[in-house]
């Protein structure tokens, strides 16, 4: 699994790079906080994948990582999707990295 660090991310945003960003958090979670892009939340993933990107890198976020990194490893061998990222560490990180 391809995975991001929030610095690697805040670079690519900055630089106005072609990617995706999918929060898989619930929408309490991603309105409460997010860093961006479609709020699809983990439990409604596999009947929205036609929102996924298949033509740009797809950068699925959470708040430390790991439903995140759930969601893709099931996308990944369900579906066969090579475009997708993690942030390791998800907001959490962003939040420690960028913001603080």
């Amino acid at each position: 699994m391809k995975s991001i660090s929030a610095m690697e991310l805040f670079q690519i945003v900055q630089r106005k790079e072609s990617c995706q960003l999918i929060d898989v958090r619930e929408v309490v979670e991603h309105n409460d906080f997010n860093i961006g892009g479609d709020n699809i939340p983990m439990s409604e993933i596999f009947e929205n994948i036609q929102r996924l990107s298949p033509d740009q890198p797809v950068i699925i976020y959470c708040q430390k990582g790991i439903r995140s990194a759930i969601v893709i490893q099931r996308l990944e061998e369900k579906f066969g999707f090579i475009n997708l990222i993690n942030l390791s560490g998800g907001v959490d990180a962003w939040r420690k990295d960028i913001i603080d």
